[in-house]
């Protein structure tokens, strides 16, 4: 039977439900990731959230992924996992999904138009210590001088010393300086200690 996912490392076979036992579990698993993403979401202004990810939440999109394409075959499988690997933190660092989102179509297709490189805007903070910038997008380019994207994928990597201040109490925060969008937050208490936990 698929396993209860590991705090640390990559996702192998032997790690997922079979599609027959995803099929019976789905709707408690799918329950209890829900209730795991609710404090791994990061809204920065109106129009920006930060989804971060770690390996239940990769093992629920792979295991989405194998349902919706019925893939059963080990090497698929194996491409799969290799795909979303990549996206689960090492311990040293936070990965998100980094959205911009926009209702209505016009107003999407306008504001991304001025939204190019938003993405080395982002930064995270470490109480009043510096900030760290994002490293976005290593699988492809996502944004250039005319548009950007609506997602990209990116990551912070964090020193031993503001791993340790943070898990001591040290606030957490995250920042846009974008010319078209300014805005920074600190997490919550609840949100802090979701993140913290991907920490060595």
């Amino acid at each position: 039977m698929g396993s209860e996912v590991a705090l640390r490392g990559a996702l192998a076979a032997g790690d997922l439900f079979s599609l027959e036992e995803y099929h019976r579990t789905r709707a408690d698993f799918r329950a209890r990731v829900l209730a795991h993403k609710a404090e791994r979401q990061v809204a920065i202004g109106p129009n920006a959230t930060l989804y971060f990810e770690d390996r239940l939440t990769i093992q629920y999109q792979v295991q989405e992924m194998l349902r919706i394409e019925r893939i059963f075959e080990a090497e698929a499988i194996a491409e799969e996992l290799a795909a979303y690997n990549p996206l689960i933190p090492t311990g040293r660092n936070l990965k998100a999904t980094f959205m911009l989102e926009f209702p209505d179509v016009d107003e999407r297709r306008r504001r991304l138009a001025e939204l190019g490189g938003i993405e080395a805007a982002l930064h995270a903070s470490v109480g009043e210590g510096r900030r760290i910038a994002c490293i976005a997008d290593e699988d492809l380019e996502r944004s250039n001088d005319d548009k950007t994207s609506a997602v990209h994928f990116v990551r912070f990597e964090f020193s031993r010393e503001e791993i340790a201040a943070l898990k001591s109490g040290t606030k957490l925060g995250f920042l846009i300086d974008h010319p078209r969008y300014g805005h920074n937050v600190m997490v919550s208490r609840s949100q802090q200690s979701a993140l913290v936990a991907d920490f060595d």
